[in-house]
């Protein structure tokens, strides 16, 4: 006779002997009480869940946008929400430098799949530090520099901060405000307590500076602090370089640990060293700071969630010995990193030709976003819309905050179709020279509307 097998039995079978053994320790004690009645409800075919307290969480605000902008059927829908570069036809753009890279990698019949380390691959951690921090870094010379691949800007963050978390002795981080969405929820994820200091100026649409001096100057003495290398996100606001010196000189004063966040390198003044000059003087007085690293935006690798964690110590021994810390941090997180998109950036960075190359394509790219900054400046000028819009073209990077209230976000949203956060952020690389007269019309009646 044959036997058919139903797994469905054995699954009852098993849900059965547990509920019989929950059935026992509910006699002892009412502790499971509710275990057991969710269980067990589940036996007779019902609907019933263990997880149906399990509340729907909102949207997230960002991402959520984009959601918001699918579910409309209009044509003339215009998404602004998400930090993605576009082409001036509104297409996602990979670069030709990194298709290059990638038949390169294909051609290479010698590559495997084999797990990288725990740390990832060596090459691109070097030349990735290399890149922000410069060929002739004395930290990176003396080995002072540790660094980890890690998943994208985010998971650099993470693992910098559970690090942190762990082992230095101040668990408080500031972060600028505002900041990007996500944060306060990294690092209050890891474990760190999160503050605040004072950074945009609602009334300039510039940056607040002395309420910066102010607050840092009244955290406690090894507090951490988060900088935006350059680009913040999402004011669009950066300190001068005679401002970023005042900045440096008060945090080593007060023994503050920098802790930089670069999104954008590269990406922002279409220069990378200029980008990276921030991160450099705080490098050159041989005090220590941590760096989160991506690669999402400066060569178009989203997806590739290609990034890196490095911490510049005071001594080569000190770097060796947080390397050795940072890895357990990082295998029960995510065990050792995708070996992809990182060797698509070392094949780039290694090979003169290839990162010329990129040089020019994310000049490119930082110039289109500048463009379009001057064309909607000019747009809102040519309309007479009321009040003043120079700091659009004074702020740098993806982003500009346009001063927008939510009540004009929300007109925008309903009568235009145009999506953008309620804090009034635009991507700028979400525009074009197609697109803009119609974003200009909305923000003129939507200022003029509610005047």
């Amino acid at each position: 006779m044959e036997h058919k097998f139903d797994i469905s039995d054995v699954t009852n079978r098993r849900l059965s002997t547990l509920a019989r053994h929950l059935e026992v320790s509910t006699m002892e004690s009412s502790v499971n009480e509710g275990l057991y009645a969710s269980i067990t409800s589940g036996f007779d075919g019902n609907s019933n869940s263990v997880f149906a307290h399990v509340v729907k969480a909102p949207e997230d605000p960002i991402l959520g946008v984009t959601v918001a902008y699918n579910n409309d059927p209009s044509p003339v829908k215009l998404n602004l929400g998400v930090g993605a570069y576009r082409t001036e036809e509104g297409k996602p753009l990979v670069l030709n430098v990194v298709r290059r890279a990638e038949q390169q990698l294909v051609n290479d019949r010698s590559r495997v799949k084999e797990y990288l380390p725990i740390t990832g691959l060596a090459e691109f951690n070097k030349l990735s530090a290399k890149l922000m921090f410069g060929a002739d870094s004395p930290a990176i010379k003396e080995n002072r520099v540790t660094t980890v691949q890690c998943l994208s800007g985010t998971g650099s963050l993470r693992v910098g901060g559970e690090f942190l978390a762990r082992h230095y002795h101040e668990r408080t981080i500031y972060i600028p405000q505002p900041t990007w969405g996500n944060h306060p929820k990294i690092f209050s994820l890891a474990g760190l307590s999160v503050k605040t200091y004072r950074y945009y100026d609602p009334a300039t649409r510039g940056l607040n500076f002395q309420g910066l001096l102010e607050d840092l100057g009244s955290a406690p003495s090894g507090a951490v602090v988060l900088l935006h290398a350059c680009a913040h996100n999402p004011t669009g606001v950066d300190p001068t370089i005679q401002q970023w010196e005042k900045i440096r000189q008060l945090m080593r004063s007060k023994r503050l640990l920098p802790f930089f966040d670069s999104a954008y390198q590269g990406f922002a003044s279409g220069n990378l060293d200029t980008d990276a000059k921030p991160v450099r003087m705080f490098v050159a007085d041989g005090g220590e700071c941590l760096l989160a690293q991506s690669y999402a935006k400066n060569m178009g690798l989203y997806g590739e969630r290609v990034g890196a964690l490095s911490i510049v110590c005071n001594t080569a021994d000190v770097a060796n010995r947080v390397e050795s810390q940072l890895k357990l941090v990082t295998r029960p997180m995510f065990s050792n990193p995708p070996i992809h998109g990182a060797s698509i950036v070392a094949t780039i960075l290694r090979d003169r030709n290839m990162y010329d190359e990129w040089t020019v394509e994310l000049k490119a790219m930082a110039e289109r976003i500048i463009s379009m900054r001057q064309k909607l400046f000019d747009a809102l000028q040519t309309r007479g819309t009321p009040g003043d819009w120079s700091h659009i073209i004074k702020q740098i990077g993806m982003f500009t905050f346009t001063g927008l209230n939510k009540e004009q976000v929300a007109f925008m949203t309903k009568e235009y179709h145009i999506y953008m956060t309620s804090d009034g952020r635009i991507s700028m690389a979400g525009l074009s020279s197609k697109t803009i007269p119609h974003l200009a019309d909305a923000m003129h009646a939507a200022v003029t509307r509610t005047l």
